[in-house]
């Protein structure tokens, strides 16, 4: 029988989580999408949701983003809770959604200003041309966007939500369409993020991503988590496989795949 299970963090939290979900429950109509996740997400770091098509991930970062209600638990984002101080969390927050959102007809540093404005930022131009050394794209920022390739277009898009320095950023499958070098440049520009402190939840079907980017991983099949832990955690729950004297470790996919297969296996029994 597999069980639930989730691994406690190797080292204790000093400060408070900035996401704390307890009991997450959501249905549409008939469909259960949620059946009581529970995650937390410790500050500045890198916490991957990993899941197939329909997991339920989307559902998530919608309910921690204020985009959805749940019809039970609870969640904080940044110490306010979600349904009672949803207007401090929309503060505390930006959302990447799974394709850029980005004026093609602008060039990328105007992309960058007309936000900053929209926030009502003082210095605008000075805010777009920090964001576009920190992403490597001040060469290109005078250039049309409609010519960038979609590592750059998807880097401006994620440079746009750090505008106003929230302190949690959710990037719902953020490389989803991109070449392998697109997908290198966002990887690059994630961690560029937590070393400089914020709080991201990655969601991702891609399990190579999980484990270039994250510091913890949270496998989520049928709206249930499965299993939560560090990349090595993960790797721990299936033996070293032995070929000719050779030990090799379990990948995060071997993971992945035994713990889903073996709950589909059980469900159809």
């Amino acid at each position: 029988m597999l069980a639930v299970m989730s691994i406690p963090p190797t080292t204790d939290r000093v400060a408070e989580p900035a996401i704390q979900v307890q009991g997450l429950e959501k249905s549409f109509k008939q469909l259960k999408v949620l059946r009581g996740v529970d995650i937390d997400v410790a500050r500045g770091s890198i916490f991957a949701l990993l899941g197939s098509n329909g997991a339920g991930k989307t559902t998530v970062v919608k309910i921690l983003s204020t985009l959805l209600k749940a019809d039970a638990g609870t969640a904080r984002v940044n110490g306010f809770d979600v349904a009672t101080q949803a207007a401090d969390v929309r503060e505390s927050i930006s959302l990447t959604g799974q394709f850029a959102a980005v004026d093609a007809i602008l060039t990328g540093r105007e992309n960058l200003v007309l936000v900053a404005r929209l926030r009502h930022l003082k210095g605008p131009g000075a805010i777009a041309d920090d964001l576009l050394r920190r992403f490597s794209l001040t060469e290109a920022g005078n250039r049309r966007v409609a010519t960038y390739s979609g590592g750059m277009r998807r880097r401006l898009d994620i440079a746009m939500s750090l505008i106003g320095d929230p302190p949690v950023v959710f990037l719902d499958e953020p490389t989803t369409g991109l070449d392998p070098e697109g997908r290198l440049e966002v990887w690059q520009a994630v961690r560029k993020l937590a070393e400089g402190g914020t709080t991201v939840l990655l969601t991702t079907q891609y399990l190579d991503e999980a484990e270039q980017l994250a510091d913890r991983i949270a496998i989520l099949h049928e709206g249930r988590i499965l299993v939560n832990g560090t990349l090595n955690e993960l790797k721990q729950l299936l033996p070293p496989a032995e070929v000719e004297y050779v030990e090799k470790q379990p990948t995060l996919e071997d993971v992945f795949l035994t713990l889903v297969g073996a709950r589909a296996e059980k469900e159809q029994r």
